[in-house]
């Protein structure tokens, strides 16, 4: 029973030869046999996700080199019993900490909201009783009872069937109910096509079944594919890399530069090591951005809750941004791209083509023909039809608070939802017309029968079934004028124009007359009957999906549908959302004979997968990642899970996604929608967009500061700044200035542009640039001003505080610059555009104002009160630097136009 060979195959092998491989027949095990299969195989659930703790996770925020530099600095200063300076270095690395610890758990309790188990409980049969038991009791030999509305508890080879209809979307992702039999298929059939097979996870919809549990918990379908999971590494993002690299460069630089400056100012100008040493920790604190990794995470958790205002629940912080990379979303078609509701979308009668208006179970729309709207009564055929279509029907329609739900099978309550557009409701219609006996649908037949009684007391009976089933029942059609000879080659015309439009296909026939023998019977049903319409019935695409698409395509994002469904169905819905237009639909039976190389040209090219295993959804993300693009990939169900956890961002369905799928994801929708994965693209281009203003604005601040410093030490003078002022300077000032920018709105057209290539550095030559560029004017504005204090008789006390307030209103000045890029911000919308930036300049005024003024803050950072004259030399100074820096960006807006490289790299 544990030969995994077998496992794989207990589809191919009679009903009766899997009993005796079990050692179990058709009233079960016994109790004290189940106990012991219990003991052996284990309960029958899947392992709970490993979680990290929370001292753990505590502790990986400060798994960062910059912060590593930072501690370092904090020890040495504590072994020379500079406290001031190591409580100062201290408390910039605790923040950081608390502030990332704080944004990924509340993403995780955001999650677990959510979550919902698989299955609690099951109906057995156990010493030949039938009981009820918790779903994780059943072992390998169980014999399950299922009905209408059981979720399957276990992997189920089924032995006695009675009309069974199994949803298994989260498995396979086909978008109708499956009809399941007791007989054998090939050993190689693909999961879908396993009809004598039900998978732990999947509903039933319709019908009662018998089956021997032959796979429990981790050896399941689901859990084969949980297990697929552990053996995937999860990428790194686009963005992690890239500040990554950016610290670890940044980090040796420091230390390298502050390693030269060392040696220079003991070997070359005498000082002292310990006094040379402290000049180093002000030029090491000058320049690491202590701010950006608090920044960092503020940006992306503000991030994380504009996405979860708009039903996108993020898990990893890093995500956010990730989405403003993507180059290629791989898309679930099902209740993703569309409703996950069956529609009628085309009626033919005997004359005629019907378009049916409306989309999912809701009751309104209309009904056109050849662009004219059509009163269904009108048409005595469609009237008919309809009502065949509402009275042979085992479904039920109903509101449920905003939304409409059905009870049943989908390709039913889509015909409820057909009827109830023309004014034929299900429950009224059922009065007038009583229902007076019936035949189920069942696989084998491949029609369902009813009979009725009109409210003139004639009888009828209405069939409805497969297109070709109804025909072989027919021998004339309804038309406008009455009975008329049936034309088969018209009917099967039709068909094929259904079938090609990847339309699923019903038809629908009826004839007055009751039953021979007083019952419906099969004998009642072989001939006679008149066609009465064949309907064209697809899960359409959501209205909002297609223009989200659009927008991801005018973004330079390519969208490919992987589905589990049939390649017409795929190829017909992506031709309603414009995607593989023109192009073939390459099935997962194709995908299996292509080798690696194969397989990456193909994905290439083709946008439309259908009827994909999980493990082919794998390689397929995997293909597109070696081609260099960042993949975004959604789904919903357990076979989805593997492709989640390998994409560069996956994206799970909250409402009607399994656990598995959740799990495995970066980003849960809460809405199930398309159209929010596109507001999310547009809600992380602009974060990214935003960090790096937050560098430009973050990296001139600290590299004036450490010009100011290196100048000190290169001319043997006294230190304009001490450590303790750099780090207020660094912490409090720019961090509460630099914050601002996180609320900077998307800039127009952000939707319009490429994405960004992968491998891209957040600092561009032109980013360097500015940097140099506002350092140096940081760095004269704060050291001229520091050396004209002395020359003017001022104490150090004095010098020091106008350098300090002099670096930080060139900082409020320069926030202003730094809200666009390039653009100028001399307007309403530059300075008032975002009151976020007025609210952090007017915080900072009041805490350089109590740096200044208060005394305790004097006697812990060495400051002194100022004058009138010298507020308005620094005041000036930082108005300077503004107009250098609009004019700086003017210049090179005009290098842009004329297409000079410089102002590509904005």
């Amino acid at each position: 029973m544990s030969d995994t060979k077998q496992q794989a195959s207990w589809h191919a092998s009679p009903p009766e030869v899997v009993g005796r491989q079990l050692a179990s027949d058709s009233s079960g095990l016994s109790r004290e046999e189940a106990a012991r299969r219990l003991e052996r195989y284990g309960p029958n659930r899947l392992a709970p996700p490993r979680r990290r703790g929370p001292l753990l996770r505590f502790a990986l925020q400060f798994h960062n080199l910059l912060i590593y530099v930072m501690l370092a600095a904090a020890l040495i200063t504590a072994v020379l019993g500079h406290w001031l300076d190591t409580a100062v270095l201290l408390a910039a690395v605790l923040i950081n900490g608390i502030i990332g610890f704080i944004q990924e758990g509340r993403a995780e309790s955001a999650l677990d909201s959510i979550r919902s188990l698989l299955s609690s409980r099951a109906t057995v049969l156990r010493d030949g009783r039938r009981q009820e038991l918790d779903a994780a009791e059943l072992v390998p030999g169980d014999v399950v009872l299922l009905t209408s509305g059981d979720r399957v508890p276990a992997d189920l080879r089924l032995f006695q069937v009675n009309d069974l209809r199994v949803d298994e979307a989260a498995l396979t992702g086909e978008s109708v109910p499956v009809d399941k039999s007791a007989e054998t298929v090939g050993r190689d059939a693909p999961l879908g096509d396993r009809f004598g097979m039900a998978y732990s996870g999947t509903l039933v919809v319709y019908g009662q079944a018998r089956g021997w549990v032959v796979a429990t918990g981790a050896t399941t379908e689901l859990g084969r594919i949980n297990r697929m999971l552990s053996g995937i590494d999860q990428l790194r993002t686009p963005l992690m890399r890239q500040v990554d690299h950016f610290a670890r460069m940044l980090a040796l630089a420091i230390l390298g530069f502050c390693l030269v400056t060392f040696l220079f100012g003991t070997l070359m100008r005498g000082y002292a090591a310990a006094d040379m040493f402290m000049m180093v920790v002000a030029l090491a604190a000058s320049a690491i951005p202590e701010g950006l990794p608090a920044i960092l995470t503020v940006t992306l958790a503000l991030g994380v809750q504009r996405m979860a205002r708009r039903h996108a629940i993020v898990r990893h912080l890093p995500a956010v941004e990730t989405l403003g990379s993507v180059t290629v979303i791989c898309s679930d078609k099902t209740g993703t791209l569309t409703r996950n509701e069956m529609t009628v979308q085309r009626v033919i009668c005997s004359d005629q083509v019907i378009e049916v208006d409306g989309s999912g179970y809701q009751p309104h729309g209309g009904f056109r023909m050849d662009g004219q709207t059509l009163e269904p009564a009108a048409r005595q055929e469609l009237v008919m039809a309809l009502r065949a279509a509402v009275l042979c029907n085992d479904a039920r329609l109903f509101q449920q608070q905003e939304s409409w739900q059905i009870e049943g099978d989908p390709t039913e309550g889509a015909l409820l939802a057909l009827g109830a557009k023309a004014g034929y409701e299900h429950q009224p219609l059922q009065q007038q017309w009583p229902r007076l006996g019936c035949i189920p649908f069942e696989s084998q037949h491949r029609f369902m029968a009813t009979w009725h009684r009109d409210p003139d007391g004639s009888p009828w009976i209405f069939v409805k079934g497969a297109p070709e089933r109804i025909l072989e029942m027919c021998d004339a059609q309804l038309a406008g004028d009455g009975r008329q000879p049936l034309d088969p080659d018209y009917w099967r015309r039709m068909s094929n124009d259904l079938a090609a439009r990847g339309l699923r296909l019903l038809a629908m026939a009826g004839r007055q007359g009751e039953p021979a023998g007083g019952q419906l019977g099969l004998a009642d049903v072989q001939g006679g009957f008149a066609m009465l319409a064949l309907v064209g019935i697809m899960d359409p695409p959501r209205e909002e999906a297609i223009q989200a698409v659009a927008d991801c395509q005018g973004a330079g994002i390519r969208v490919k549908m992987i589905t589990g469904d049939h390649a017409e169905t795929a190829r017909a819905v992506g031709a309603l959302l414009n995607i593989g237009v023109g192009k073939p639909a390459v099935t997962g039976a194709e995908l299996a004979l292509m080798d690696e190389a194969e397989l990456r040209r193909v994905v290439g090219e083709v946008d439309v997968f259908a009827r994909a295993s999980p493990e082919q959804k794998l390689r397929l993300v995997q293909a597109l990642q070696e081609l260099g693009e960042v993949v975004a990939m959604t789904g919903d169900g357990v076979n989805d899970a593997p492709a989640l956890k390998r994409a560069d961002v996956g994206i799970a369905m909250g409402r009607k996604g399994t656990e598995v799928a959740r799990e495995a994801a970066d980003m849960v929708l809460t809405d199930d929608n398309f159209s929010t994965i596109a507001r999310a693209v547009r809600e992380g281009r602009g974060v990214y967009d935003n960090l790096r203003k937050f560098i430009l604005f973050m990296l001139p601040t600290n590299g004036g500061e450490s010009l100011v410093v290196l100048a000190a030490i290169l001319f043997g003078l006294t230190l304009p700044v001490t450590p303790a002022q750099v780090l207020w300077i660094n912490m409090v000032t720019a961090g509460a200035l630099g914050l601002a920018l996180a609320f900077e709105p998307a800039e127009p057209g952000i939707m319009r542009r490429l994405p960004r290539p992968p491998g891209q550095a957040l600092l561009s030559p032109f980013f360097i640039w500015r940097v140099l560029f506002i350092s140096v004017l940081m760095m004269a504005g704060s050291l001229g001003l520091f050396l004209w204090e002395l020359e003017q008789g001022m104490d150090i006390a004095t010098a020091r505080t106008v350098a300090v307030n002099m670096v930080v209103v060139a900082e409020m000045f320069y926030l202003f610059n730094s809200r666009h890029v390039l653009g100028p911000v001399l307007g309403r919308e530059g300075l008032l555009g975002n009151p976020h930036v007025l609210l952090a300049v007017t915080a900072c005024v009041l805490l350089q104002l109590l740096y200044t003024y208060l005394p305790a803050l004097q006697t812990l950072f060495g400051s002194a009160a100022l004058t009138g004259a010298q507020w308005l030399r620094i005041l000036g100074a930082g108005l300077l630097i503004f107009v250098a820096a609009e004019l700086e960006k003017a210049v090179m807006r005009g290098l842009r136009r004329s297409g000079c490289r410089a102002g590509q790299g904005a």
